[in-house]
This record gives structure tokens, sequence and C-alpha cells, in this order.
């Protein structure tokens, strides 16, 4: 069995392999033959992914519906209010129908431990920004993003730290490391 890998996914890296359109992918971080990528994350989202030849674990970790939490920091435009808060933590109605209870914190700041990102977040003039930590037990397209949007908080920047039992750690961008299964 190949090893399972944890790869700090850098911002616009795309969460594949090969890009008929010249794009970064996972094959500009990683040299390591027969791992796929359980689940993505967008071009323009950061951090964790977990890199396995394990179809079981690959399916256990990626699909939809198979409830592993799923950790994000989210830097959005403006400052949540306890609705809003409320709101993601109860779940919201997206076109693809509702979303499950997530866990929702407002941090007082972006942590000490992030990196800054190349190229920097700009917020649009006057507009102040907040982060949230979100934990998820699904996983579908750009759900993140869609949430925050669905509550008046459009996300500028989305970094993942947790991907059930996997965590982020002290990887930075373009960092990876092998784990045992």
């Amino acid at each position: 069995m190949l090893p399972t890998l944890l790869l700090n996914k850098p911002f616009r890296v795309l969460s594949q392999f090969t890009d008929p359109d010249g794009r970064a992918t996972l094959a500009d971080w990683i040299d390591v033959p027969g791992v796929y990528a359980a689940g993505r994350l967008d071009f323009d989202s950061e951090g964790l992914l977990v890199l396995t030849s394990d179809g079981r674990l690959k399916a256990r970790l990626a699909q939809a519906d198979s409830a592993t939490p799923k950790t994000y920091l989210a830097q959005v435009e403006g400052l949540p209010d306890v609705r809003a808060l409320d709101r993601l933590e109860h779940g919201i109605r997206l076109k693809d129908g509702p979303t499950r209870p997530a866990q929702v914190q407002l941090l007082p700041r972006a942590p000490g431990w992030l990196w800054r990102r190349d190229p920097p977040v700009a917020p649009r003039a006057g507009k102040r920004t907040s982060w949230l930590e979100i934990t998820l037990t699904e996983g579908r397209n750009r759900q993140v993003r869609r949430m925050t949007a669905a509550v008046g908080l459009p996300t500028l920047r989305l970094v993942r730290t947790r991907v059930g039992p996997y965590a982020l750690g002290t990887l930075q961008p373009g960092e990876s490391t092998i784990v045992d299964q």
C-alpha cells in the first residue's frame, strides 16, 4: 500500500495532477505515484489536502454524505451578527438543498500561525473583514463560500485546517508529509 500524504495546498493550485490550460497542479508539489486527492479544494482555496492510494479512505473522506468533519478558516467581508452565525450553525438553504448544521465560531482575528497569502487579500475600500472557523460534516461544491454568501458575508479567503482525523499542523504552503493510516 502506498502512503497517505498531507499537503498544504497553496493558493491557485488545482486539486488534480494535470491541467490542459497549464495552471499549477498537484504534480508541481507531489512526486509520489499512485496517490490521489481525497476530495478537493478549489483553485482559490488553500490548506489541507489528503492524498492517498487507499480507495476506502478516499471515499470515506471525500463523499459528500460521509459525515466526515472538515474544518475551515474563512476570512469574510463584513462583521457577522448573531442572526448570521445562527443561520450558519443551523443550516442554510442553498440551490441544491439545505445544508447540515455547522459548528461556527467568530474569531477575534486571524490565527497567529496563519501564513501570508501571495497575493494578499484585498478587501473593498471601507469594508471590514472577519474570521470564522467553520466545521462541516458534508462537502458540497464551494459549500463554505456559498453558505457565507447566503448570509451576506462573502468569503475572501478560505483555508482548510482539518479533514476527519488529519490536521494541517505546521505545514507551510507547498509542504507535505507522510502519515500512518
